[in-house]
């Protein structure tokens, strides 16, 4: 992998005392984000079961256990072994690496469930079949069919079940319902006690650990890798991205533990080499059985050709293929679903004269992989960034990322309840930036068209942009702000 051999190489300096993984009809098409349903008694329904799951614990509060979830499997007869699964942990690409993967399954004609999180725009995002989120009447109907089992368990725990645990059982229950012939999951958080966990994932995929959510997870990537190892189940196969040293210590020590099979970015597969292309980037990647050349991605940024070849590796690893098969995969249909990929919010264009890019980063790490990618996909002669970010983020270090990229900042609030206030945000920016680099509104609508109106001054117009970025629910609420479908 001659162009990307300058990347650290991590894994090549640990032992990994476990065997490694090496070789001896058409994708979906991408899909808009799902708008509020238009039947007014279907939206009425909708937001009567969000009213109902908001009721609950969020996101962000949590009693480590998966003993709740595990009581509602039981009683709705364990819908989450009706299929085979592929589980997705790490800290920053996972939903992409999930969207990724689901398009190689589909264009191999297999049924999928797919289960990411947060979402952009609509709850219903979450749960998806066959490439595209279920429509907002399975989703309520997945919700009433469930409810009295879940008010079951509710009587019966200590704690209530939370939000984003009915979630899970809503989606392990539709993929049995539907059926898929595999569920791709993306963990919540970490993973031993991540609510997606009762499955037992013949694969497991650890992409890049950094930190983040370092009160609940640990203050180093390899106190976060004991926990994100948790979805590596016995005689599994583990597909690990690069990783900080620490990190892939830990995550090959539980390999060996429960006798998984490894194969590790850089070494078993990997990104052979990538040239920038007119609306991506064309990539060879290696996988375990072999290469695959003339791939086109339609995403931007190095981050997401190594999540593509992460995708790549998982979907090889689910056939067999470096075990049980020496073979490749049918490269024209591999490079069929790649070139249909889609990821909403993840370095997406939604606008052009003045160019503005949607990006979810919200951590340090996130932020420089971005940075990174708009930089050499992009050449912006001025650009002016937007952000918006949520309370107990490391709000310095995403804004240092993007301090040498941003001609000026425009920081802002989103509507959410763990949202950082305008003033407070501005403050630590004006420390990174700088007084006359950083401009306060809060209202996002406002700090969008202020950022618009800077992009357009003076005479590079031509080559000016926005970067919307800081979260998932910034990114959301900035698409349709922006009207993007």
């Amino acid at each position: 992998m001659a162009e990307e051999s300058d990347r650290d190489p991590d894994l090549a300096v640990i032992e990994a005392g476990s065997r490694t993984l090496r070789a001896q009809a058409g994708p979906p098409q991408g899909y808009p984000v799902p708008a509020r349903p238009v039947d007014p008694e279907v939206a009425k329904a909708l937001l009567e079961v969000e009213q109902e799951l908001a009721t609950r614990w969020g996101e962000t509060k949590l009693e480590p256990s998966v003993s709740r979830i595990a009581a509602l499997m039981d009683v709705l007869g364990e819908p989450q072994r009706a299929y085979p699964s592929i589980h997705v942990t790490g800290t920053n690409g996972k939903t992409s690496t999930a969207r990724m993967i689901e398009c190689l399954l589909n264009a191999f004609e297999l049924r999928t469930g797919r289960y990411t999180s947060p979402h952009v725009q609509s709850i219903t995002e979450r749960i998806s079949l066959d490439g595209a989120p279920i429509d907002a009447e399975r989703f309520v109907e997945t919700y009433r069919d469930i409810k009295p089992y879940v008010e079951m368990v509710d009587a019966s725990e200590e704690f209530r079940l939370s939000f984003f645990e009915v979630l899970t059982g809503m989606a392990y229950a539709a993929f049995a319902d539907a059926p898929v012939d595999v569920a791709v999951v993306e963990v919540g958080m970490g993973g031993s006690w991540d609510a997606t966990n009762v499955i037992d994932a013949s694969v497991a995929v650890v992409t890049p650990i950094s930190l983040d959510h370092t009160d609940r997870l640990g203050s180093t990537p390899g106190e976060i890798a004991v926990e994100k190892g948790g979805v590596i189940k016995q005689d599994a196969t583990v597909i690990l991205a690069q990783q900080p040293v620490d990190a892939a210590q830990v995550l090959l020590k539980k390999a060996v533990e429960v006798d998984a099979t490894v194969a590790r970015e850089g070494m078993e597969f990997g990104v052979v080499s990538r040239e920038v292309a007119v609306g991506g980037q064309q990539l060879t990647l290696r996988g375990v059985g072999g290469e695959y050349d003339g791939i086109f991605l339609p995403m931007y940024g190095a981050h997401m050709a190594h999540n593509a070849a992460v995708a790549l590796a998982a979907v090889e690893a689910f056939f067999g293929i470096g075990q049980e098969h020496a073979r490749v995969l049918d490269v024209e249909t591999v490079r069929k679903a790649f070139a249909s990929v889609t990821s909403p919010g993840r370095m997406e264009v939604v606008r052009r004269s003045p160019t503005v890019v949607l990006d979810a980063a919200h951590n340090p790490a996130g932020a420089a992989a971005t940075a990174e990618a708009v930089t050499e996909s992009f050449g912006f002669s001025r650009l002016i960034g937007v952000v918006a970010a949520s309370e107990g983020k490391d709000v310095r270090g995403v804004l240092e990322a993007f301090e040498p990229i941003f001609a000026e900042v425009v920081v802002t609030e989103n509507s959410s309840h763990r949202a950082m206030g305008a003033d407070e945000l501005a403050a630590v920016a004006v420390e990174v930036f700088g007084g006359d680099r950083v401009q306060v509104e809060p209202r996002l609508d406002d700090a969008l068209e202020a950022a618009i109106t800077l992009a357009e001054e003076e005479a590079e117009y031509g080559g000016a942009g926005v970067l919307v970025t800081g979260s998932v629910i910034t990114v959301g609420e900035a698409r349709l702000l922006l009207k993007r479908g």
